[in-house]
């Protein structure tokens, strides 16, 4: 029962953060967005995710571990959980090391008087969204192989 609860709690983790990342691409996409629309947009998304997101992404990490800990007995689930932990980690590491960073940049910024070169930390901003929420799917993807798997091998 208790590894049930577990694999609920990954999923919930998981589908809460991959589904922010998922809602952040829907909402700030800045194609097409003068600086005037997409300063303030991305500064309202900085301080909306930027306290929650990385503790939502600690949450579904270590339960992603805790899960493949007490699959142990099953290599294919281990693997399968292994994997979806380093998705979740490499979107972590991307969002700290290479977002975080030109977040800080942005929060400085005026949407009346933006740099010349922001669109140049707008596009390196958006490219490695998109390649921490295609890691984050990667993970939530595993996540449900293993649980639909699971519940359906026990029948």
């Amino acid at each position: 029962m208790f590894a049930i609860l577990v694999g609920c709690a990954d999923l919930l983790c998981a589908s809460l953060l991959v589904g922010a990342m998922f809602g952040y691409w829907l909402i700030f996409d800045p194609s097409g967005l003068t600086a005037a629309e997409y300063i303030p947009l991305q500064q309202q998304g900085i301080r909306g995710f930027n306290a929650t997101m990385p503790v939502l992404g600690a949450a579904t990490l270590a339960v992603t571990v805790a899960a493949a800990v007490m699959a142990r007995r099953d290599p294919a689930r281990v693997a399968m959980l292994a994997t979806a932990s380093l998705g979740f980690l490499a979107a972590g590491l991307i969002t700290r090391f290479l977002n975080q960073p030109i977040n800080a940049v942005v929060m400085t910024w005026s949407p009346a008087a933006p740099p010349a070169d922001w669109t140049v930390l707008r596009d390196s901003w958006w490219r490695w969204h998109i390649v921490r929420f295609t890691c984050g799917i990667g993970g939530l993807l595993l996540l449900i192989v293993v649980n639909v798997a699971g519940a359906s091998s026990k029948k």
